[in-house]
């Protein structure tokens, strides 16, 4: 009989948890990598991705709300498309959020290093590693503790983010026409961008632990992308009347910490302090998040035999995936140090827009009775995912159909080795 794990995780606790994936890497970092590819057109970026972002979420909470299992799209994928699409999403989750966690421990280090008045690459790499195999432990003991930890930091974050927002705001810039640039570069900040937002995927990737998942899960993500939208939009333009593009992209690839530099722009030392702090907390507590999402998905594809069966063994008291979380830590640590922040974020671009056209086209073949919303949205996001995919940097892509492919071969070999 197969293990179940228990269902603690009330609305609050789901709307939380999504928020503690989603103000982080994206805002602390990403948002000066994308400022480096589109310029000022970045503020635009950051709203074209939101509205991608929320034709995603819609599908995802309606299959969430049908289906509320551990695994998210891989799970989806199997029900409504066949082994080969479900083991695709899952693959791809693995890769694109294991890179998103990487992405966020070198941005942990580098708020930190800078807060101390370093500036390291492979200092970075190497704090960024023993970051993450800290939060591993804290994973391994189970979610109502580690809920508890993602509260604090997240209204921690909300407070920064905020105190940051009120102390800039007469400074904040909106890009007019003349600042759009290039389509090709507004459309691949928009696909890094876009990963910001993806966060909301935790909350069904955990829909085995949430209580009323059909009431409770939509409403958590519909809650997180509103709200992480305006959050994004309103520092990225603060962020953008500070430091300028040019600023910011600098800033993100001398050290990592863009926004640090823009809050001693504003000449008060306490936002600075509150600046380091909050980013630091955050980093650490979207790679917790990421974490935890990651071993759920590894801890489905475990149970199904796509990954080794021991993984999907539940351990300690109450009962945890704590071998998923090992697994996926593992992995993380090892892309975090190549301590490249553009290139993990731009791999875990292509991956995760992979992943969500899957769940477009698995909302697609829910049933009429399951389908609340119309049918355009899940085509829209479809269309939107793939028509981004490929404009990140090319070597992240052609790293992503690599993997694709890799991924695939072992899914063949393992089917036919349960079938002997």
């Amino acid at each position: 009989m197969t293990e179940r794990l228990a269902r603690v995780i009330g609305a609050p606790g789901a709307v939380l948890l999504g928020l503690g994936s989603m103000l982080g890497t994206g805002i602390f970092v990403s948002v000066g990598t994308a400022a480096g590819v589109a310029g000022p057109a970045v503020l635009l970026a950051v709203v074209l991705a939101a509205l991608v972002a929320a034709l995603n979420g819609l599908s995802s909470a309606e299959l969430a709300a049908s289906h509320p299992v551990s695994g998210g799209t891989y799970e989806y994928g199997y029900r409504y498309l066949g082994p080969a699409l479900g083991f695709t999403a899952g693959w791809m989750f693995l890769w694109a959020k294991s890179a998103s966690a990487a992405t966020a421990a070198l941005g942990f280090a580098g708020y930190a290093l800078a807060a101390c008045g370093l500036e390291s690459a492979p200092l970075r790499s190497a704090l960024a590693v023993l970051g993450i195999g800290a939060l591993g432990l804290l994973g391994a003991h189970g979610m109502q503790r580690t809920s508890r930890v993602n509260a604090l930091v997240v209204g921690f974050t909300l407070v920064v983010l905020l105190v940051f927002v009120v102390s800039g705001l007469s400074r904040a810039a909106i890009p007019g026409p003349a600042d759009l640039g290039e389509p090709r570069a507004l459309f691949e900040a928009t696909a890094l961008m876009f990963v910001a937002y993806t966060g909301y995927g935790r909350i069904a990737t955990l829909g085995e632990e949430v209580r009323e998942p059909e009431r409770n899960i939509p409403r958590a993500i519909v809650l997180c992308l509103v709200a992480s939208a305006v959050l994004y939009a309103l520092v990225t333009a603060v962020a953008l009347g500070v430091l300028g593009a040019d600023g910011l992209a600098r800033a993100t690839r001398a050290t990592g910490a863009p926004l640090e530099l823009a809050a001693r722009e504003l000449g008060s030392p306490l936002v600075v302090w509150l600046l380091r702090v909050g980013a630091v907390t955050a980093m650490l507590g979207i790679a917790l998040n990421l974490l935890l999402g990651l071993s759920r998905v590894l801890l489905a594809m475990a149970r199904r035999g796509d990954a080794p069966r021991a993984l999907a063994r539940l351990t300690g008291e109450p009962a945890a995936p704590q071998r998923a979380v090992a697994a996926t830590t593992a992995l993380v640590a090892a892309l975090a140090l190549c301590g490249d922040v553009k290139l993990t974020w731009s791999l875990s671009a292509f991956s995760v827009l992979v992943y969500y056209a899957i769940t477009n086209l698995a909302a697609l073949q829910l049933p009429a009775g399951a389908q609340r919303h119309p049918r355009w949205i899940p085509v829209a996001g479809l269309v939107a995912c793939l028509g981004l995919a490929f404009w990140v940097e090319p070597r992240a892509w052609a790293a992503g159909l690599a993997l694709i492919a890799v991924g695939l071969v072992w899914h063949t070999f393992a089917r036919r080795v349960r079938a002997v």
